[in-house]
């Protein structure tokens, strides 16, 4: 079935209530992973999201937000409700509040992910994860891969997993948990870069859910076969734009499907879940990306002059970003291409 129809000559997307979501704090970041979906650094301005744009996003999550099928009381990766960014933990204030505002609403399987850059001593590491639990807080995601081991030390880490278990017990969610073991037996301590483990324990790398979009495209370019733009011509991203699991609103009010960053579907104030469809005559971005990639490429060329990459590309989703990337820099002029900070930071 064509999802995407047009009523009266004006073009609407399917926006359908999101079952389970993340919250993004700011992109400010402790690290500046080469893998980074949403290009967080430290960089960023932290534009950290207000209380009362919290409450608001919240309030309205609230009304969908579906437990994990263990319960509402336990954490799964793509059901509930998680905090992220960025780095949450780098307003921990904020993240306690913020899951006391969630946990007073009943959102069922609350969760936040950090990389553990914090996590330096015993004492305090267990102190703010009794904090959050006793805040409401149900678990933790903890991230392990090559990209972090670059930025976070990894016995970080090992403390991390090791008294979030004691703290939340089987809500202690370790991803991937493939490295984690891979890691502990090769003794690691501190931090490693990219290149040192490709030579060394490379072998594991396949196992990664390495996403070709983001800062992937730019930074590990390397990892990836690339093709010319005319290889993803008729692609169409309907089945992200659409998606009602793991979006993301961020600390501007953005909400954003399928792992896009920096295309917004709208702010989360403005969008009538009550409907079954979003007006897109005023995205014209975003409506080319729902009928065929091909549309928003040509654009780009007649319009903003963009040039095919002689290197080629590893996804769609690099084209995509890399003709965005090219047209923010000429003009704000598309309202969906937020936030435009994210642009200047995939490199």
């Amino acid at each position: 079935m064509n999802m995407f129809v047009t009523l009266n000559a004006v073009e609407k997307l399917p926006l359908r209530k999101p079952i389970s979501a993340g919250v993004i704090l700011s992109y400010k970041c402790s690290s500046a992973c080469r893998h980074c979906m949403y290009a967080c650094s430290p960089f960023w301005s932290a534009d950290w999201v207000s209380e009362r744009d919290l409450k608001t996003i919240l309030s309205r999550l609230s009304l969908w937000i579906k437990p994990s099928p263990y319960g509402a009381d336990r954490v799964s990766l793509n059901y509930g409700l998680h905090f992220t960014g960025g780095e949450p933990f780098l307003n921990f204030k904020l993240l306690v509040r913020a899951t006391e505002l969630a946990n007073d609403l009943g959102i069922p399987s609350l969760f936040v992910e950090t990389n553990c850059f914090w996590c330096v001593d015993d004492k305090d590491t267990r102190e703010r994860l009794r904090a959050l639990k006793e805040a409401g807080l149900k678990g933790v995601l903890i991230s392990v891969n090559p990209f972090i081991l670059e930025q976070v030390p990894f016995e970080r880490t090992e403390r991390a997993v090791r008294i979030s278990e004691d703290v939340f017990g089987s809500n202690t969610m370790v991803y991937q948990e493939i490295y984690y073991h891979q890691f502990r037996k090769m003794n690691i301590r501190g931090t490693m870069s990219l290149e040192q483990y490709l030579e060394i324990g490379s072998s594991a790398l396949r196992y990664a859910e390495l996403l070709p979009m983001g800062r992937t495209c730019y930074k590990l370019e390397k990892l990836f076969e690339k093709h010319p733009a005319k290889i993803f011509f008729g692609e169409s991203c309907l089945p992200e734009l659409t998606r009602n699991w793991h979006v993301h609103i961020d600390n501007y009010l953005n909400y954003m499907t399928g792992y896009c960053g920096g295309i917004s579907l709208g702010k989360i104030t403005e969008l009538d879940f009550s409907n079954s469809y979003t007006e897109l005559g005023d995205k014209p971005i975003l409506s080319a990306l729902v009928r065929d990639i091909r549309e928003l490429y040509d654009l780009a060329v007649k319009d903003f002059n963009y040039s095919e990459s002689e290197k080629g590309y590893v996804s769609k989703c690099h084209l995509c970003i890399d003709i965005r990337r090219h047209i923010v820099k000429q003009t704000d002029e598309f309202k969906e291409l937020q936030p435009r900070e994210l642009y200047h930071y995939l490199e």
